[in-house]
């Protein structure tokens, strides 16, 4: 964990890098789905489009399931720590998990004007309250772990009955898997590009967001996990933890289980919003990508009184539902939801970097103010090669020994979606998807978020008076 996010850390910036240099060049909100499309040639416009659209539909479904789906077993496990006798099963931790999604559909579909409040209630609790919660932490614990517990300790965890992938196959191979954690936190840095069109000087400040935005997470997240890790008291206690659940041992033995459900609790405040905003960003991706035929055009519709997409707020809520129903049947169901999380949004970054890559003589010519000159095509190459190997490793089995209910279903998911893209484009996209690159021309053009619900329609209509 603790040397894996520092290299996770480095990789990840370098692809922001490359990201940020295509944001200054294209700064508009619309994300990967839309880089793909303006970095293409206009013969393979179209096609870039509907793949880089997939794979972030596949990332931003799973985001959410991941986010929510973990959110559903905190829960219960909370509950076990003054009721030692309750056993959740995984009906209940499904039927838990639903309830979520129908609160953060719910919000998103009615309560759009409250988001802005909600979003700023997040940003509270993620800074002041998780700082206040490390130094609590730091503070109370009664012992600390010396450095070389915490950088050079090696744990195999993944022998389900005795035997792990370090003797199966190496530690590297445990290590490699662990990344997971701190790759899957790594992601959404796109965001930082969906508000370039509502700032100042786009062309630079949205790039400078995007790169600072994975740097301060890297720095913050660092420090949260270091938090935890020097706090251990008890290394095979925490590991085997009657909950299963190691940071809610490690806060039970530092502050006891009254203390250790209130630090409990504002986590998973903090993984609600997590999840309600995932599923914003989710919805309006659908939106856009409904607008563009990507999905079927019945998600592309606001309702005029809440002013929201809740066609594709429900279809996002019942997507995530269905992508977490193999936990009723899978040991590793929460991995697998983060392995396809950051396999798809991962594409979906390395699409529109390599296509820069590819056809960087163009991508020269469009390139803005954050322009990396002769370290552009090596840090592209790189960011393309790392996405290729964590699209791999990220699909093995992480427990030992493979079966039914420790297989990583995440080659399924990404294996399907990448079969369906080219399929269904070969045999009969082709002959009506366009993408959205004259959206994003027009939107440009009108200065209008095209992200936003029904904003670019909106202005067409004032243009021609209707």
């Amino acid at each position: 964990m603790s040397v894996g996010w520092i290299i996770v850390s480095f990789f990840t910036i370098l692809v922001a890098i490359a990201m940020a240099e295509i944001v200054s060049a294209i700064p508009t909100s619309g994300g990967p789905y839309f880089w793909s499309a303006m970095l293409a040639p206009p013969r393979l416009s179209p096609f870039a489009a509907w793949l880089t659209g997939w794979y972030n539909l596949l990332g931003q479904v799973a985001v959410t399931t991941g986010i929510s789906f973990g959110l559903a077993t905190l829960i219960p496990t909370a509950i076990t720590v003054k009721n030692p006798n309750f056993a959740p099963t995984p009906a209940v931790t499904i039927g838990i998990y639903a309830a979520i999604l129908v609160s953060h559909a719910v919000v998103n579909s009615f309560g759009v004007r409250t988001l802005r409040y909600l979003n700023n209630i997040s940003i509270l609790l993620h800074s002041v309250g998780v700082t206040a919660l490390c130094i609590a932490i730091l503070a109370k614990a009664p012992t600390h772990q010396p450095a070389s517990f915490v950088f050079s300790t090696f744990s195999d965890g993944t022998g389900v009955d005795g035997e792990g992938w370090s003797i199966r196959a190496s530690p590297v191979y445990v290590a490699v898997c662990g990344s997971l954690m701190a790759q899957f936190t790594l992601t959404g840095f796109d965001s930082a590009a969906h508000l370039s069109e509502e700032t100042k000087n786009a062309s630079w400040s949205a790039p400078i967001g995007v790169v600072s935005s994975v740097g301060f997470s890297a720095l913050f997240g660092f420090l949260v996990l270091m938090a935890y890790l020097f706090s251990i008291q008890d290394f095979d206690a925490t590991v085997n933890s009657p909950y299963k659940q190691p940071v809610l041992q490690i806060l039970v033995d530092i502050a006891g289980e009254d203390g250790a459900l209130v630090m409990f609790s504002l986590i998973m405040v903090c993984v609600w919003h997590c999840g309600l905003f995932s599923m914003t960003s989710n919805s309006r991706m659908m939106f856009a990508f409904a607008r563009d035929r990507g999905i079927h055009p019945f998600f592309h519709k606001v309702d005029k009184r809440f002013r929201s997409p809740i066609r594709a707020v429900w279809l996002a809520a019942f997507l995530s539902f269905i992508l977490a129903l193999p936990s009723l049947g899978s040991t590793v169901a929460y991995t697998a939801a983060t392995s396809i999380a950051t396999i798809g949004l991962y594409i979906s970054y390395g699409l529109p970097i390599m296509i820069g890559l590819i056809y960087h003589d163009s991508f020269t010519v469009m390139k803005g103010p954050f322009n990396l000159g002769i370290f552009s095509r090596p840090i592209a190459a790189v960011a393309c090669v790392y996405i290729m190997f964590i699209t791999v490793v990220f699909c093995l089995p992480t427990a030992n020994p493979v079966t039914s209910e420790t297989v990583n279903y995440a080659v399924v998911a990404v294996g399907i979606i990448g079969i369906f893209t080219i399929g269904s484009w070969v045999v009969w996209a082709h002959r009506w998807f366009v993408g959205p690159a004259k959206e994003v021309a027009e939107a440009m053009r009108l200065g209008v978020d095209i992200t936003e619900p029904g904003a670019l329609e909106e202005r067409e209509k004032a243009e021609k008076g209707e």
